[in-house]
């Protein structure tokens, strides 16, 4: 009687100890991910994290070819920056922007004057005149109103004024801007609803979509270079540049001004990905910065309609030196931790 009594209790340990194991496994699954973290598409996009302790990334225009027709401004929501929920889109046809003709693309939101800003370009493929607007909102998934535009092309004298990036520097609000025609800031009102200042350059004809980051008394400007739209033969990439100055100069790695160079290069295609770029930057609770950007998957890089299918991805960014890379200076294609929220 005794020593079935002893099997019976090793035979109860044996089981749970094997319970034990599976959520140590589950864990482990749910702690990591693997690009894209969502599809078909989200081009351009920027990122924030709401009030509500969500996060949320907004899009350029697209059609879907869900036969619903085009998204203006598609906004996705999330807890961990992994699994992602398609929730809406930022305006409806019917108050969309209308101060122009044209697309809305690259998005780029930021927190101010305690209500959501949301910066946008206004154009269309060969556009002379395209111009940027801005809407606000009171909740990150919106809706946004319309607050109309900051300029146009022809107004503010920069060629094809697209791709807006918001930067709160104490209190002081800029907008950079622009797309291969050279890339500018400009200081805006406290409101941020209009121009205040002249237009500064800092940096050359070789990129568009600039992103700015402060790190430990640099001003970083993340900029993409190359093709963006060309399916699996795209050569978008991202590269890097700082500066002590708001106003630039901005520096690559060697010490040349990127206004006649091309930067540090910290991201390329790879086998599985094409055209990585026009990225943002989100940290997470560890303190780990992630850049936030699309890619092409070269097995399937067009929608139906023949229009580039751009999903989102996201890779940590390590810093050495006082420069932020990413690994092997590619897109993370295999299994890799996330980021850490709690």
């Amino acid at each position: 009687m005794g020593k079935r009594l002893i099997v019976l209790f090793l035979a109860s340990l044996l089981v749970l100890g094997g319970c034990s194991k599976a959520p140590g496994k589950e864990l482990a699954k749910s702690s990591q991910y693997k690009n894209p973290v969502f599809q078909p598409v989200i081009a351009d996009p920027s990122i924030i994290k709401g009030k509500d302790g969500y996060f949320y990334v907004y899009g350029t225009e697209d059609n879907w070819g869900e036969g619903k027709g085009p998204k203006y401004v598609p906004v996705i929501r999330s807890k961990d920056l992994v699994k992602w929920k398609y929730i809406g889109e930022a305006f409806q046809a019917v108050d969309k922007p209308n101060w122009k003709e044209g697309g809305i693309w690259a998005p780029d939101i930021s927190y101010y004057n305690d209500k959501y800003y949301l910066y946008y370009s206004m154009s269309t493929w060969g556009d002379m005149d395209p111009g940027i607007g801005v809407a606000t909102s009171e909740k990150p998934e919106g809706p946004f109103t319309d607050e109309g535009p900051l300029f146009r092309s022809q107004i503010i004298g920069v060629e094809n004024s697209i791709d807006p990036a918001f930067y709160d520097d104490n209190g002081t609000p800029y907008l950079f801007w622009g797309s291969f025609h050279g890339i500018y800031g400009v200081k805006l009102s406290r409101d941020g609803f209009k121009v205040s200042g002249k237009p500064f350059q800092v940096a050359g004809n070789a990129f568009e979509a600039p992103y700015v980051v402060k790190r430990e008394g640099f001003y970083y400007m993340f900029l993409s270079s190359g093709s963006c739209c060309e399916g699996e033969d795209s050569t978008y990439h991202v590269a890097v540049a700082r500066s002590k100055s708001i106003t630039g100069p901005y520096l690559d790695k060697s010490g040349n001004d990127i206004v006649s160079t091309e930067g540090t290069v910290i991201l390329t295609g790879s086998k599985k990905f094409a055209g990585p770029g026009h990225n943002a930057i989100i940290t997470d609770k560890k303190g780990t910065d992630w850049l936030v950007y699309h890619a092409i998957d070269k097995k399937e890089p067009k929608m139906i309609s023949g229009v580039t299918r751009r999903p989102l991805m996201i890779d940590p960014i390590l810093w050495k030196d006082g420069w932020p890379q990413i690994k092997n200076q590619e897109p993370g294609e295999k299994l890799q931790d996330a980021p850490l929220l709690k």
